[in-house]
């Protein structure tokens, strides 16, 4: 029978670790979502504002 780990798990983990290069790439993709989300709501907002301000005229 095998021995259990010193720290009280049944059994050993694995040490094995993704690549960090695709988390970085994702984390990337979303800033520029966002980023672009934020723009386009900003541009919107100044083209109500344009809106009503200039609907009168």
């Amino acid at each position: 029978m095998p021995e259990q780990p010193p720290d009280g798990r049944v059994f050993a983990m694995s040490t094995h670790r993704s690549r960090r290069s695709s988390v970085r790439l994702t984390d990337r993709a979303v800033t520029l979502a966002l980023t672009l989300a934020v723009l386009a709501g900003l541009g919107w907002v100044a083209g109500m504002i344009y809106t009503l301000l200039a609907w009168p005229l």
